[in-house]
């Protein structure tokens, strides 16, 4: 398991209005780089540099090369629509910098990720891509 990519900076102006915000444009895809193991995400955790943190308490199952986005926002969670939604209307990427935190159930770090808008994101999309 592995941080596919982010979308830290949402497309328009920020507003974490739960009603007319845009929380759900920001996500986090987590992608499963495994060729035969299918991924069950519940107990792994996101964290970012402030110690800000989602936690997957539900089975969601990658197959392997599947991937799912971790939303902003409140929302319905599929598996089918390779989703989960972190029930938070507050921004969790800081839209200058930050660091991206990824663990195993076990506690080990899967992954991390430390970016800046003016060394990472070249094209100011907001959205940064890793590992493919």
């Amino acid at each position: 398991m592995k941080v596919r990519g982010i979308q830290y900076d949402a497309p328009g102006p920020d507003s974490n209005s739960c009603s007319t915000g845009n929380t759900d444009e920001e996500y986090l895809t987590v992608k499963n780089y495994s060729a035969s193991a299918t991924v069950n995400l519940e107990g792994y955790v996101v964290k970012d540099a402030a110690g800000n943190r989602f936690a997957f308490t539900a089975n969601h199952y990658l197959q392997p090369g599947d991937y799912i986005k971790l939303r902003g926002g409140h929302g319905t969670d599929s598996d089918a629509g390779n989703v989960v939604y972190r029930d938070n209307c507050n921004f969790l990427w800081n839209n200058d910098k930050d660091t991206i935190y990824l663990y195993k159930p076990s506690g080990a770090r899967a992954d991390v990720h430390s970016y800046t808008k003016t060394a990472n994101d070249r094209d100011g999309n907001g959205y940064i891509s890793y590992h493919g």
